[in-house]
């Protein structure tokens, strides 16, 4: 993508604080060949981009390539970009185009219609996709060693999810995706989304209940 003088690097400047100008400065920049503002995205969104990849495909150098090829599509497809949905959710789309025909390469992907199959009724969930009342209080971890700890029983626990309950977990509760956004990605329906962040929530919640329940100290 070559340079030109369009102001998107006093614009990506004023963000500094991490958020992006508004779609429609976005795309500007970008149809102007922005390097500034193109970097700002890969810098916002690309690690996301990375833990959606790596539930389709087997290895992190797959994810990686996938990610590459991701980013490609952009800068080849932004003047096609008709605005009817986010920038965001328009690149996650393309990422999740990708990664599913190079998972379907590599044998490790389902077909999203095992999702109404997976045995959750949506009357289940309330509130829809919430997490449930805790039966008990948590304590509060003390240290950072105990904190740190705590990071990493989450990452295990996501990472022992079924590839599906993962990405919608990592879309919503970690990339902070919408409920409607994650939707359009992965073109699912409400109920299916529901489903999945439900189980994938009390699955990650359940491995946290069971750590903390271990280290309390008798009274």
């Amino acid at each position: 993508m070559s340079q030109r003088p369009t102001g998107g690097e006093a614009i990506v400047g004023s963000f500094a604080g991490g958020a992006l100008p508004p779609d429609d400065v976005v795309v500007t920049a970008l149809r102007a060949g922005d390097e500034t503002m193109f970097a700002a995205l890969l810098d916002t969104w690309s690690q996301g981009l990375l833990r959606v990849a790596r539930s389709y495909v087997s290895t992190d150098h797959s994810a990686e390539e996938v990610v590459q090829d991701t980013w490609l599509a952009v800068i080849d497809g932004i003047d096609g970009f008709e605005g009817r949905s986010s920038v965001k959710t328009w690149v996650y789309r393309i990422l999740v185009n990708t990664a599913k025909k190079r998972g379907v390469r590599e044998s490790r992907t389902l077909p999203w219609s095992a999702f109404e199959r997976d045995g959750l009724k949506t009357a289940e969930l309330e509130p829809p996709g919430g997490w449930p009342a805790p039966t008990a209080a948590w304590p509060t971890p003390e240290g950072e060693a105990l904190a740190s700890e705590v990071r990493g029983l989450i990452a295990e626990a996501l990472g022992r999810l079924p590839p599906r309950q993962r990405i919608v977990i990592a879309l919503r509760d970690v990339e902070g995706c919408t409920s409607d956004e994650v939707c359009e990605i992965l073109e699912i329906s409400p109920a299916n989304q529901r489903v999945l962040l439900h189980r994938a929530r009390m699955a990650v919640r359940g491995r946290l209940a069971g750590y903390y329940e271990s280290v309390k100290q008798p009274e």
